[in-house]
């Protein structure tokens, strides 16, 4: 079987409150929390701006500046069929008010939420979302000192995958 590969990108986007995170609502009812953004668009200009676009389309923020990457994943699910690379970068400035209306319907809540709340957020969040940003939020590293994660994805029934980081 061809592996399909895509490209998606999350933002680190923080106020005086904490982190933004979003709850996704996935195929089958479950549900996770990330930070926002999403897949990049054949059609986006470059993978920041189609960052910016995935930012605004799920919470209504605008984000006017970038930094990094701060991280990049890439994870490989064989038997799913896939491989993600993910790019991760800090929104530096953004306007706008906090708004949940995602047109993909994926996104349903968002909150800002502090560095030591995250942990709880993210406890059902696929290892190769959860890892890094664990990480990030812990260390507060900066892009002359990005880092990268790889993961191995094997099984082909979600909710029983096993996951090695390599």
């Amino acid at each position: 079987m061809a592996l399909v590969e895509f490209t998606v990108a999350g933002a680190l986007v923080e106020s005086a409150e904490g982190l933004l995170l979003v709850r996704n609502q996935r195929r089958g009812g479950r549900t996770d929390w990330s930070t926002p953004g999403g897949v990049i668009d054949p059609t986006d200009a470059s993978l920041r701006a189609g960052l910016t676009r995935e930012v605004e389309e799920e919470t209504f923020l605008r984000v006017t500046e970038w930094e990094g990457p701060l991280y990049e994943v890439r994870a490989v699910a064989h038997e799913l069929g896939w491989v993600m690379r993910c790019e991760v970068h800090r929104a530096l400035a953004f306007e706008g008010e906090l708004v949940v209306d995602d047109p993909d319907g994926i996104v349903v809540e968002a909150t800002f939420a502090a560095s030591d709340a995250c942990t709880e957020f993210l406890a059902l969040c696929a290892p190769w979302v959860r890892e890094p940003l664990a990480e990030w939020i812990e260390q507060r590293w900066g892009p002359d000192d990005a880092r990268a994660y790889v993961y191995d994805v094997f099984g082909d029934d979600r909710d029983e995958l096993r996951v090695v980081r390599t």
